[in-house]
């Protein structure tokens, strides 16, 4: 390689005329400047075909050796891939086509050279494993397929906040350094906070609850940190949560709100990514009416005609429910109390049958799982807002409650009934844009075995 010919510039006043998106049938013969990397070379010889990327899609240069000095055609013939360039060159039209455009270049600035090979091909899903790929993370996310993937992730997280501020409620933030455990399990990343012990938040739970006190109605879209030894394809330890909280409703009132939130999430990605949809093959859900639901006990004795082993009472494990559903949305609900968080209301005798035992009754609780076939999606359910059934939860599931004495101190202020739910972002788009591994879905994965890049 001629190092006389390759060196890197500075940015200097340099600055692009145009994105890849704006170059139409107006620029033609005209000189404009584009900028990006360079994701893949045609050497014909005496002729470069060079596609140039930047973050709204590609430009094709085209380089004939008897047409340009031939220092330019040098440089672009030993540029490697993900090199960064600025190019001033004229607009013409590709041969064969009325709308596509190419630029025949004058001057080019080398901004970056990539020293190395290109690890992946960017045009195609790479055959590469996934763990091989996440090691150059930054430069897998340069490959066609997940370029793709992350730009419908920004639609469908615009679109989440379209759809709260539009139903009046308030983005919050809430800690992610806390003091104990939200939900009172073992499964929390301890840090050192000044001079004493203190873990990352599983969930803003407790927090989201107190703020209906003030705004009634809140999200937030955050990380959650969950210290689960789970090696699956669909387990991260660091997560993006949409939680939400609302005053003055149950969980039937939110399964209706998390119902609408999805419909209108695909219908935006329907709208405004239609030809990512159709570059990824891939046909989001229709969705032709509301969401069944179907209660805890109703799948039990669904399960144990072909599963005998299962009791009442007991977790369903995703594998168990694969061959009843297909890949539709669907509510599990009124799930049993003993399977959910101290902060879960228990059903009682005036909002069940009346033909049941009391004491089965209370063994159920206002909950809620949404599901997408066997991928659980979103847990919600209606919270309890009375401060002494709060502290008969915390002693029955062994709980200290002095360790919550900052939450259970505002119950004496009269907490509004309220419900809510959590809904895990990273799923989400793992089951509408078929993503086989999670890790697909977010940009610097975290679990068990990987805590870099």
């Amino acid at each position: 390689m001629d190092e006389k010919i390759l060196h890197e510039d500075e940015l200097g006043n340099l600055r692009r005329s145009h994105y890849s998106f704006q170059i139409s049938k107006q620029n033609i013969n005209e000189e404009i400047v584009i900028i990006g990397w360079i994701s893949s070379k045609r050497d014909h010889g005496n002729v470069l075909f060079v596609q140039l990327r930047d973050q709204f899609g590609e430009m094709q240069i085209v380089v004939k050796k008897k047409e340009v000095p031939s220092e330019l055609f040098s440089t672009l013939k030993n540029l490697k891939e993900h090199s960064s360039v600025g190019i001033r060159g004229v607009v013409t039209e590709q041969k064969n086509s009325s709308d596509q455009f190419e630029i025949i270049p004058k001057e080019i600035k080398i901004l970056s050279i990539s020293n190395k090979p290109a690890p992946f091909l960017t045009q195609a899903i790479s055959s590469i494993g996934i763990d091989t790929r996440l090691d150059l993370r930054a430069i897998d996310l340069r490959r066609n397929h997940l370029q793709l993937v992350f730009k419908i992730r920004n639609t469908i997280l615009n679109s989440i906040r379209e759809y709260f501020s539009a139903n009046h409620f308030i983005e919050v933030n809430t800690p992610k350094m806390i003091a104990t455990a939200t939900e009172g399990g073992a499964a929390l990343f301890p840090i050192f906070y000044y001079d004493r012990e203190a873990f990352l938040a599983q969930s803003p739970q407790l927090y989201k609850e107190q703020l209906t006190m003030a705004f009634e109605s809140v999200f937030e879209i955050a990380p959650i940190f969950r210290a689960e030894p789970s090696r699956t394809n669909r387990h991260l330890s660091e997560a993006i949560s949409v939680d939400v909280e609302k005053a003055y409703v149950d969980y039937r009132d939110m399964m209706d709100h998390l119902e609408k939130l999805i419909i209108h999430i695909i219908w935006t990605v329907n709208n405004k990514n239609a030809e990512d949809l159709r570059a990824l093959g891939i046909e989001l859900p229709k969705i032709n009416s509301n969401f069944p639901r179907i209660t805890y006990t109703d799948l039990i004795n669904k399960l144990q005609a072909n599963h005998k082993f299962i009791r009442w009472g007991d977790d369903i494990s995703p594998k168990i429910i694969k061959d009843l559903f297909g890949e539709e949305f669907f509510f599990i609900i009124d799930w049993p109390a003993s399977t959910k968080p101290f902060y879960v209301k228990s059903i009682t005798s005036n909002d069940s049958d009346e033909s049941k035992p009391l004491d089965e009754n209370k063994l159920l609780s206002e909950s809620f799982d949404l599901m997408f076939g066997s991928l659980e999606l979103s847990s919600g359910s209606t919270r309890i807002n009375k401060k002494y059934l709060l502290l008969e939860n915390m002693k029955k599931k062994g709980l200290n409650y002095k360790a919550f004495d900052y939450h259970l101190r505002v119950f004496d202020y009269a907490v509004p009934p309220h419900a809510g739910f959590g809904l895990g972002l990273e799923r989400l788009i793992m089951a509408l844009l078929k993503l086989e591994n999670i890790r697909d879905a977010t940009f610097y994965p975290r679990d068990i075995d990987r805590l870099t890049p």
